[in-house]
């Protein structure tokens, strides 16, 4: 198989959370565990940093890669979903893993990978963890891809852990109200390993503080320490709370000594460093696009906040959810005074349109329909003048298609 066949039976044969949802989740480490000692235990061949949260935490991988970069580190990032590409998910000093590698990891174990049923989050990993070992990184960061405690991640012992904040998504896996989301997350918290949480958030910190103190790992609040400011080269305002949160995993990382401008530089080269995508991200000028993956209602409230900031003449959004989103909470952030074009994704996920434009009328917002994203987000654009703005969103999948 070449490189798209063998992704098709990727996609095909295994079951993939962001195509498919509650069909996908596994729900315990076996799987990954049988894997990873089928391959030889690569993760134990490698230092890491491990990410959670529900938001933040892709972004707050992204900063962390690129500083050790700048500092001259081999630095494996392993992140999940994909926008355009899946070798995105598994990048070595930034530069995406190679088409070879994933055709030939895939020739050499799908006997196993079909016979053990493994998701297709569980293959990444595994891949992923395998191609760091191959190639010998320094230290790979790694972010959760759902929870903490039972995502296929949590195998690693790493040298740091980060938790970004915690929010209400994938409720129908983690739990209904924020403490329960909060102990699935603080599964990540390892035996005398240091964890930083970004954010101090009453009502769940003290779930940090008493497993933290359990496992007799060392806790750091980023928020409650004053940190020195640096520029960020991503644009969105919500950056500001992930960055503590990546300044003090750097300053309690171990063996890995970076100078200011290390620093510096890699905060102000994520996108050139890591090639990360998505977030506030400027597509174009005269009309301005932007996009932004924020999907659950604690990262559409900062993202439509600074949106509404923006100078426009007229904003168009192109807007599209997955299913079992809270419209009746998600749509009173957005603004009023833009024109909505709706369209349904393309994967079994996306909610209907006609969900979505019932839910617009309902809350008096002006919208047009079309039969797919890239038939609205052009639409959008032959609307737009010059000084209009075009903005992309409402979830990871709305972003993909427009890329």
């Amino acid at each position: 198989m070449d490189y798209r066949q063998t992704l098709d039976w990727m996609f095909a044969r295994l079951p993939m959370y962001q195509q498919r949802g509650a069909a996908a989740y596994s729900g315990k480490l076996e799987p990954i565990r049988h894997f990873t000692a089928y391959l030889g235990h690569p993760q134990n061949e490698f230092k890491s940093l491990h990410i959670a949260g529900t938001n933040g935490k892709g972004s707050s991988s992204h900063m962390l890669a690129s500083v050790l970069q700048e500092a001259g580190y081999k630095v494996g990032l392993y992140t999940s979903p994909h926008l355009k590409d899946f070798r995105e998910r598994i990048r070595v000093g930034g530069i995406p893993v190679s088409e070879a590698f994933v055709v030939e990891f895939i020739r050499d174990h799908k006997d196993y990978i079909e016979k053990a049923g493994l998701s297709f989050f569980e293959l990444t990993v595994g891949m992923a963890f395998a191609c760091f070992a191959a190639r010998k990184v320094d230290l790979a960061v790694v972010e959760v891809g759902l929870g903490g405690r039972l995502d296929a991640t949590n195998i690693i012992r790493p040298e740091v852990g980060l938790i970004t904040n915690i929010g209400l998504d994938h409720t129908e896996f983690l739990g209904e109200d924020p403490l329960q989301i909060a102990k699935e997350k603080a599964g990540i918290i390892k035996e005398g390993v240091p964890i930083v949480v970004s954010e101090t958030q009453p009502g769940v910190d003290g779930v940090f503080r008493e497993v933290a103190a359990a496992r007799h790992a060392p806790l750091t609040f980023a928020d409650q320490q004053a940190w020195p400011e640096y520029p960020l080269s991503l644009l969105g305002e919500y950056q500001q709370k992930n960055v503590k949160g990546v300044l003090a995993v750097l300053s309690l990382l171990k063996g890995f000594p970076l100078t200011e401008e290390d620093i510096a530089q890699g905060l102000m080269h994520v996108q050139k460093n890591t090639g990360l995508l998505g977030r506030w991200q400027i597509l174009q000028e005269h009309p301005r696009v932007l996009c932004d993956t924020a999907h659950n209602l604690e990262g559409l409230e900062l993202v439509m906040a600074q949106l509404k900031a923006q100078r426009y003449r007229q904003l168009h959004l192109v807007l599209a959810f997955v299913k079992g989103k809270p419209l009746d909470q998600l749509l009173p952030l957005l603004p009023q005074d833009g024109l909505y074009h709706i369209a349904p994704m393309a994967i079994p996920r996306g909610m209907p349109v006609a969900a979505l434009a019932y839910a617009l009328d309902d809350h008096g917002l002006d919208y047009r329909e079309y039969p797919s994203i890239p038939q609205a987000y052009r639409a959008a654009l032959e609307q737009a003048s010059p000084e209009d703005l075009v903005f992309v969103g409402g979830s990871t999948f709305t972003v993909a298609e427009v890329l």
